[in-house]
C-alpha cells in the first residue's frame, strides 16, 4: 500500500513538474506578443515620458488608424491578399490535380517526377534569387503582383504534391474501382471521391500555404520594386523606416499585418490538426 502511495506521490509530482515547466514556456512564448500588443495601444507620449518598458499609463486607437493610413498598411494588406488568395487557391488545384495523376495512375516515370519536385523543394531560395529576378525582367513582368504570383506558386506546388500524393496514394483502390464499374469517369472520380476524402490534407495545407505566402518578404523584395505594389511584410519594413522612434505605430502595423494570418489559423484549426493527425497515422 505504501508502494502504491508512493508511485502515486511521484505520478502527481511529475505531473505538477509537466504542467509548471509548460505553463512557464507557455508565459515566455506569449509574453513578447503582449508586449506587443500593449505598445501598439499605448500613446507616443506615454512610451517617451516613461520608456517602452514601463507599465502603461494612457491608451489610444490612433495607432491603429495611423498606421492603417499613413503607413500604408491598407494598401499593403490589399496587396498581399491579391497574391496570397490566388496562390493558395490555383497552387492547391495543381497540386491536387498532379498528386492525383501520380498516386491513382501507373504515369511513366513518375517517381523521378516526385523526387524532382521534391528536390526542387530542398535548394535553398537564396541561389535562385538573381535568375528569378533576371526571368521577370525578360518576360516584362518585373515589378508585377502577377510576377511574385507566378513566383509563390512555382516554388510551392511541388511540396504540395508530395504531401497530397502521400494522401491519395493511402485512399484504397478499391473505392476507385468501384466507380469506374458504376461508370465514372477520371475527372468523376476525382472530384467526387478522391478529393473530398482529402479535405483534411487540404485544409492544413491551405493554413500552412496562407501563412507562408503572406508572411513572406524574400520573394517579393526580388521581383517588386514599387512601394505601391509591396506586401505588407515589405511595408512594415518601410513603416519602422518612416515611424523610426515611434514603436506604437510600428507594433501597431505589426498588429495589423498578422490579424489575417492568426485568423486563418483560428478558422482552419480543427481541419488542421486532423490533417496532421491523419499525416501521422499515414
Amino acid at each position: 500500500m505504501s508502494a502504491n502511495s508512493t508511485a502515486l506521490r511521484r505520478r502527481r509530482a511529475a505531473t505538477a513538474g509537466f504542467h509548471l515547466g509548460a505553463g512557464a514556456l507557455a508565459i515566455l512564448w506569449l509574453l513578447p506578443i503582449a508586449l506587443v500588443l500593449v505598445t501598439s495601444l499605448r500613446s507616443f507620449d506615454d512610451i517617451a515620458a516613461h520608456g517602452l518598458g514601463s507599465w502603461p499609463h494612457s491608451f489610444t486607437l490612433g495607432n491603429f488608424r495611423q498606421a492603417w493610413v499613413d503607413g500604408g498598411q491598407q494598401r499593403a494588406l490589399i496587396n498581399s491578399l491579391v497574391v496570397t488568395i490566388p496562390c493558395v487557391l490555383i497552387t492547391l488545384a495543381l497540386a491536387a490535380m498532379a498528386a492525383f495523376a501520380l498516386s491513382r495512375y501507373e504515369l511513366p516515370f513518375r517517381r523521378s517526377l516526385l523526387l524532382l519536385m521534391l528536390g526542387g523543394n530542398l535548394l535553398p531560395p537564396q541561389i535562385l534569387l538573381i535568375p528569378v529576378s533576371k526571368l521577370s525582367e525578360v518576360m516584362g513582368i518585373y515589378d508585377t503582383l502577377p510576377a511574385l504570383i507566378g513566383v509563390q506558386i512555382g516554388f510551392g506546388v511541388g511540396f504540395y504534391v508530395f504531401v497530397l500524393h502521400g494522401f491519395m496514394r493511402s485512399i484504397p483502390v478499391e473505392i476507385q474501382q468501384a466507380a469506374v464499374v458504376d461508370g465514372a469517369g477520371p475527372w468523376q472520380i476525382f472530384w467526387r471521391i478522391i478529393l473530398p476524402l482529402t479535405r483534411p490534407a487540404l485544409a492544413a495545407l491551405s493554413a500552412l500555404s496562407f501563412t507562408w505566402i503572406f508572411n513572406d518578404l524574400l520573394w517579393a523584395i526580388t521581383v517588386l520594386r514599387s512601394d505601391t505594389k509591396m506586401p505588407i511584410t515589405a511595408a512594415l519594413i518601410g513603416l519602422q523606416g518612416q515611424y523610426v522612434s515611434m514603436w506604437n505605430v510600428i507594433a501597431a502595423g505589426s498588429v495589423i499585418a498578422a490579424a489575417p494570418t492568426v485568423a486563418v489559423f483560428l478558422r482552419f484549426q480543427r481541419h488542421f490538426v486532423a490533417g496532421l493527425n491523419l499525416g501521422a497515422v499515414k
